[in-house]
């Protein structure tokens, strides 16, 4: 049953006079009181016609003639009927557009939901904020990256989806949206309907994508026949996509919100490794949505000397990220001054980090590499230890155990030495990436260390590839998986 209030009235004179002409929906909006469509609930029943896969034809049709008028009451109920229908398939719909995280996924699902309310095979939706600050976009539904490029050729003037883009409103005095018959439409440019025979289409119906702070975009269904919407399936497509620009905006604000944030921090990290005789370097990044305070650097010291940082700093945001960038300046310039004594510039992290910054605790490991010896020297504040990976060995170096910075009022730990054979790596890590994977921290080095051991021997001379292969082990979906906050460094030192 559909549940209604109590006060509520159905004048059923009116609502029979209009049933002929008029959309369920159009008749929600007068019959009923103002209300987003989303508030509205109703029970799961047999969806009406014209969307296709996920409406069924409806079950209300014509009389023969020559048979008696439907009694009054199988009229209400069947509009009734029609109204939770209508409201059953958007509520659907929109759930399934909330699922979405990321700009991309949503445009799938515009373009797709689009096509079933609508009743078309093939589409395309394409996101160009009207700012101009990006970021663009272009989805499709049933066409090819090429068919993409072929519909792209045509000028934006000549298709009602270009029009919507550029802001200018289709010919006509109907539905600006519509194109009922491409083939035989009169003064349709001739690259469109060639484009048009190529791919096999010969109607279009196009919807423009607008939030509250403007043009978003456009998306537009290929009909393979002449074709067009009904009105009904015209006034619901509307509908979803007033919603659906809604949560397109929402979406946009967050990316660009999130790529701020990874320039930022891509700004206080280093721009390029530098490349020192005796060791060739490789690092993967990556930065949380939120933006984090995981760090990394590379410097070159006095007498072919290089110093090797990871580390990572409490919390996340904007403050970590500025918190970061004060400790790795602050660790550049005690590594120049005493950076072949790692415990010496830990214990001034420790000095500074407790005077400064006296709400954070952080992490760090730093090496002091003499590559023409292969040796180093690694002194840890509650790090993780790096990996050894070798054709004869991979294993975890021995370090000594320290709380992290800020949690002791002095830091002193001894640092151990570690001498790499010819052409081992050295791989320094954050915790981000054993995080990542969602097993217990045990496990997790377990799994780090089979990575890595596991690297085949064709590319155990490339650090970049090894990083590549131990991110693609330990992590399946790839760093730029939006379902974790972790931040990612890698930091690999082979040794000649």
């Amino acid at each position: 049953m559909l549940d209604m209030a109590l006060h509520l009235r159905v004048d059923v004179d009116p609502l029979i006079a209009a049933q002929n002409d008029m959309g369920v929906c159009d008749a929600i909006e007068q019959n009923a009181p103002g209300g987003k469509p989303a508030d509205m609930s109703a029970p799961n029943v047999p969806k009406v016609a014209g969307i296709d896969p996920l409406v069924p034809p409806p079950a209300q049709t014509p009389a023969p003639a020559g048979t008696p008028s439907v009694p009054t009451g199988a009229v209400i109920q069947d509009r009734l009927a029609g109204w939770v229908s209508d409201l059953t398939t958007l509520h659907e719909l929109t759930e399934r557009l909330v699922a979405t995280g990321t700009l991309d996924e949503a445009l799938h699902e515009v373009v797709r939901a689009g096509a079933a309310l609508v009743g078309a095979r093939r589409g395309l939706a394409v996101l160009e904020p009207a700012d101009g600050l990006g970021p663009a976009s272009t989805v499709g539904l049933g066409l090819a990256h090429a068919d993409l490029g072929h519909i792209e050729t045509v000028p934006r003037d000549a298709t009602a989806y270009g029009r919507f883009l550029e802001g200018v409103a289709g010919p006509g005095d109907g539905d600006p949206g519509a194109s009922p018959d491409l083939l035989h439409e009169e003064g349709l440019d001739p690259l469109h309907r060639e484009v048009a025979r190529r791919l096999g289409y010969a109607a279009s119906y196009a919807l423009p994508l607008a939030g509250a702070a403007g043009r978003l975009g456009a998306a537009v269904w290929l009909y393979d026949e002449p074709a067009e919407p009904a009105e009904r399936q015209r006034h619901l497509v509307r509908l979803y996509g007033r919603y659906a620009s809604e949560h397109l905006a929402r979406l946009l604000e967050l990316e660009r919100a999130r790529a701020q944030v990874r320039a930022l921090t891509e700004e206080l990290l280093p721009s390029r490794l530098p490349r020192v005789a005796g060791v060739r370097l490789a690092v993967r990044h990556r930065t949380g949505p939120r933006g984090g305070g995981d760090f990394y650097d590379a410097l070159p010291l006095p007498e072919g000397a290089l110093g090797l940082v990871v580390g990572s700093v409490t919390g996340a945001g904007p403050s970590a990220t500025a918190a970061m960038g004060r400790l790795r300046a602050s660790m550049r310039a005690y590594a120049v001054m005493e950076g072949e004594d790692p415990v010496a510039v830990l214990s001034d992290l420790e000095l500074l980090l407790r005077l400064t910054e006296p709400a954070r605790s952080a992490t760090a490991l730093l090496a002091y590499c003499e590559p023409a010896k292969r040796k180093i020297v690694l002194a840890g504040a509650g790090h993780t230890p790096p990996l050894i990976v070798g054709e004869r060995r991979t294993e975890y170096a021995e370090t000594s155990l320290s709380a992290p910075l800020g949690m002791l009022s002095c830091w002193e730990a001894p640092s151990v030495d570690i001498s790499p054979h010819p052409g081992e790596t050295v791989l320094l890590y954050t915790d981000g990436l054993l995080r990542r994977t969602g097993d217990p921290m045990d496990r997790a080095f377990a799994r780090l260390h089979a990575a890595a051991a596991g690297v085949p021997k064709a590319v155990r001379n490339d650090p970049g590839a090894i990083c590549d292969h131990v991110l693609r082990t330990m992590l399946p979906d790839g760093l730029d998986a939006v379902d974790s906050a972790e931040d990612v460094v890698l930091l690999a030192a082979r040794f000649d």
